[in-house]
């Protein structure tokens, strides 16, 4: 049986991992600018808001297809998986390129989506087979602050370019800027060594849906992700309507929960190996509801508003970002399979969030806070089924 290990470990693990975290900006940066800017995309497009969040719960609802599609890091290779995952991303910009309409917006944002999450879960399992578990929320932590870059650094950008162009202009940006990633991708990465077995995903799946500490992990991510989307859904809006932000402004805010999340990913990185995963994410789902109930109590000017949303933002990323390499280790052997599976029921949950998110602003930002925490009890409650690994 040829061994075909030394093919993926003569390239070293620091280059991937900085072109990991810059694609991650890309990806998470077209993920993410829907939120803040979602009034100036529905007057854009011509719509209400209550459209744009309809096409949220198609991206999120059509996202949970992800697994399936994310199986190919299984059959064909983490490598294969990641390009795939980055060729939907860029079929997703070309749509809205083309096609710049709303129709065309919910095909990009359901394209983009499935790329994230056919990308992500290849990249956590290849980190997975690549890093001790002792030493892998580091590792992870360093990879994900493409997401907190992305609130840093390309939502004020995107700010700027739907001010001056219109809500279309990040889509050729971007698209250009995945292309250079998958690129890049191609010429560090070494090619997947010819796979000695073929994984079985029916296999994989029962592996998953049997595993109690598996389907706690899963009831997690739901929740946690449902949470994180009533917040990312309304504070744009709330701005505007509270304080009369206006775009640039909005992604002034944008950047201030992207310096909340790169401190939380930060966090990560210094203590959650030291603390352990499951201590770590129980500390962080506790600070995360508490900064839950104090967010509407802050919102009584600007800087209060933005000092609930760093408290929040803080907590919510140190606890996810803890989560994934607790995430990896429950079932090592259908890895990408569990990993593809947490990004759908997050999806899941987010679909959910969206659709009460809006009915529950009209009662008052309080209500969507409340909403929250009620996600956040049912992911500590959660937590109580996993054993820590270590």
């Amino acid at each position: 049986m040829p061994d075909d290990t030394p093919s993926t470990e003569a390239r070293p693990l620091a280059p991937q991992v900085a072109s990991f975290t810059a694609i991650h900006i890309i990806i998470n940066t077209m993920y993410r600018m829907v939120y803040p800017f979602l009034p100036a995309i529905a007057r854009g497009l011509g719509v209400e808001i209550t459209a744009i969040a309809q096409a949220l719960t198609w991206r999120n609802l059509l996202g949970a297809a992800g697994p399936f599609l994310a199986a190919l890091s299984d059959s064909r290779g983490r490598r294969a998986g990641m390009l795939f995952g980055l060729s939907l991303f860029i079929s997703g910009g070309l749509v809205v390129i083309v096609w710049p309409t709303l129709p065309g917006f919910v095909i990009a944002l359901v394209f983009t989506t499935l790329g994230k999450f056919v990308f992500a879960p290849a990249m956590y399992a290849y980190l997975g087979d690549r890093v001790p578990y002792d030493q892998r929320s580091r590792s992870i932590a360093f990879t994900e602050m493409g997401w907190s870059l992305s609130s840093l650094l390309g939502l004020p950008l995107m700010g700027l370019l739907i001010g001056y162009f219109g809500w279309w202009a990040p889509f050729p940006v971007l698209t250009v800027l995945a292309m250079g990633g998958m690129g890049t991708l191609i010429l560090i990465f070494p090619r997947d060594p010819v796979q000695v077995r073929q994984s079985n995903m029916l296999k994989n799946f029962r592996l998953v849906f049997s595993s109690v500490p598996a389907i706690a992990g899963l009831v997690i991510y739901g929740s946690l992700s449902g949470a994180h989307e009533v917040v990312n859904l309304l504070f744009g809006v709330w701005m505007e309507d509270a304080f009369g932000l206006q775009i640039t402004a909005l992604g002034a805010a944008a950047a201030v929960i992207g310096i909340a999340e790169l401190a939380g990913e930060g966090l990560v990185s210094t203590l959650t190996d030291r603390l352990g995963k499951k201590r770590a994410v129980a500390i962080g789902l506790i600070l995360t509801a508490l900064s839950a109930i104090v967010l509407p109590m802050l919102g009584f000017n600007v800087a209060g508003a933005l000092a609930g949303l760093f408290l929040f933002y803080i907590t919510f990323e140190f606890t996810f970002v803890s989560m994934i390499p607790m995430m990896t280790e429950i079932l090592p052997a259908a890895r990408a399979t569990l990993l593809a599976l947490s990004f759908a029921i997050a999806s899941l949950g987010r679909a959910l969030a969206s659709q009460v998110a809006i009915p529950l602003y009209d009662i008052g930002f309080w209500a969507g806070a409340v909403a929250a925490l009620i996600f956040i009890l049912m992911a500590l409650a959660a937590l109580s089924l996993i054993p820590e690994a270590e």
